[in-house]
């Protein structure tokens, strides 16, 4: 079965299409056949302006047609389309919806923070660790942070903030909004000592990346502070000069290694590890499972 998600950020859109192959024993494997990713960049508009561009509305139906023919090529049998942060707080996002839909056909959701937060952990990375350690799960945006609190296979909670990359880039992150995911993170966080760290999105990938650390090892926060005051004494075009960033990507990292760092700090997480996946993933795996259920009941 070939699946696919539609992942509208609120610096980038992207495109995942998996194939699925069950075997006896029941393990499930989920090869990816198509990642694009296409850097939009709304919220750049969205948390200036209040809603999306004319421009950069007709940027994203060219981008969905696109979409729509690669799943037509791959012969995709089902798909999922979110869209998170930018579009949840733009004034014409559900108008614009309307519009892609009219164009090309694909329905796209605006989902809520905790929605957000819910179909993030639908990628089961829990089933892989431990059962009696807690782990703190960390989903950076542009748009905003998820985090998820799990321990001894039980979630703690989850919880969406809507501190990004993006909105900080613009300071459109208040003090008290900081304030809040400190006291929420440290009260809730307290009792699930010690507390192992598991990061997700672009910017964290390529920290690891340029780490060189293994697969399956973690970063420290040590590491993550190392990084933070080499790039922030940078200019943007030293970054993507030194490190071979696009452009969409030297600027968001700093700010996003802050996001983590202060989520660690808070947490008393030392370490973070730094699996390949994100939002896309979760909704072919709740994509996945919503029509295996469907199956066993037809």
């Amino acid at each position: 079965m070939i699946l696919a998600a539609i992942d509208i950020g609120s610096n980038a859109a992207r495109l995942l299409v998996c194939e699925t192959s069950v075997y006896k024993d029941g393990t499930v494997d989920f090869t990816k056949l198509q990642l694009l990713r296409i850097p939009l960049r709304l919220g750049f508009d969205v948390f200036d302006n209040g809603g999306v561009s004319e421009v950069k509305k007709n940027k994203l139906i060219e981008t969905l047609k696109v979409y729509k023919l690669l799943m037509n090529i791959y012969n995709v049998e089902a798909y999922k389309a979110c869209a998170t942060s930018a579009m949840r707080d733009a004034n014409n996002g559900r108008q614009i919806l309307e519009e892609i839909f009219a164009e090309t056909g694909i329905k796209i959701d605006i989902i809520t923070g905790q929605e957000e937060a819910n179909i993030i952990y639908e990628t089961h990375i829990a089933e892989k660790l431990s059962d009696n350690k807690s782990y703190l799960y960390i989903d950076v945006g542009g748009g905003s942070t998820e985090i998820t609190l799990f321990s001894q296979n039980h979630t703690i909670f989850k919880e969406s903030f809507n501190i990004g990359t993006i909105r900080m880039l613009h300071n459109k992150v208040t003090d008290e909004q900081w304030e809040h995911m400190k006291w929420y993170i440290k009260t809730y966080a307290r009792d699930y000592q010690p507390l192992e760290a598991i990061g997700t999105g672009g910017n964290i990938n390529k920290i690891f990346s340029i780490s060189k650390r293994k697969e399956g090892r973690p970063l420290t926060l040590d590491i993550l502070k190392d990084y933070y005051k080499e790039l922030s004494y940078t200019s943007i075009e030293e970054r993507k000069h030194l490190y071979q960033f696009r452009e969409d990507r030297a600027d968001v990292i700093v700010p996003a290694l802050q996001i983590y760092i202060s989520i660690m700090r808070w947490a008393l997480a030392d370490e973070i590890y730094v699996p390949k996946i994100g939002l896309a993933d979760g909704l072919i795996k709740m994509l996945y499972n919503e029509r295996k259920a469907a199956a066993e009941n037809a």
